[in-house]
């Protein structure tokens, strides 16, 4: 399975956006475009539906070796081998999912601040999320907490730190200038007519501006 040093490209299923007929499809349109990690995120479905869903997506995604993360349910991973749980700053913690679930499973922290980032690589985490920087239909509860702190982040969490929150082909030119290195892209992938496209786009951009300046 690839490692999460090697994911740079993070997309989300969000069945806000996605029909569940279309998940499978959306899923392999995204592994097709270059998305190096994959979660699954629903939350107005049944565990047991969130399950089915899961385990059809996880027939998927195991084929390419690209991780598939569940989002909030542990339950999730206990029935399903999905490679990662992640959790927000109000779900289970990363000890409890872990404990739970008793298996060896990347676990993932939405963190909104550099204090809360710092936290969750004490609490153990594989991977943080960082956001959202910008406003975002996704999270419109949440304060866009800008993209001043990325470079600061990336410095003091030894962890990989996916940017999320309004990140878009449009605005993907501003974060990466600001210091990141991995992104999630939610809505403008999903509302994308061309997924896989939209991804190739977002990935080439990435792999070669960070190419470029780490040479």
């Amino acid at each position: 399975m690839r490692s999460l040093s090697e994911c740079q490209l993070y997309g989300i299923v969000d069945l806000a956006y996605v029909a569940v007929a279309d998940v499978v499809r959306v899923a392999q349109a995204m592994i097709d475009g270059g998305v190096d990690l994959i979660q699954l995120r629903g939350k107005e479905q049944s565990i047991d539906e969130l399950c089915q869903i899961a385990g059809a997506l996880h027939e998927v995604t195991k084929r390419s070796n690209t991780p598939l993360v569940a989002n909030d349910y542990i339950e999730i991973g206990q029935r399903v081998p999905v490679e990662g749980i992640h959790v927000g700053q109000d779900d289970a913690t990363i000890e409890a999912v872990r404990c739970r679930i008793g298996r060896d499973i990347l676990v993932g922290k939405s963190t909104h601040s550099l204090e809360q980032a710092r936290a969750a690589i004490r609490e153990g985490a594989d991977y943080i999320g960082f956001g959202p920087l910008f406003a975002t239909p996704t999270k419109p509860d949440y304060q866009p907490i800008g993209l001043q702190d990325i470079e600061q982040v990336q410095r003091e969490v030894a962890l990989p730190v996916f940017c999320i929150g309004g990140v878009k082909l449009e605005t993907l030119p501003q974060v990466v200038a600001a210091g990141a290195i991995r992104v999630v892209i939610v809505s403008g992938l999903l509302r994308s007519p061309d997924i896989s496209k939209y991804a190739r786009e977002a990935k080439g951009f990435l792999t070669s501006t960070i190419k470029h300046q780490t040479s």
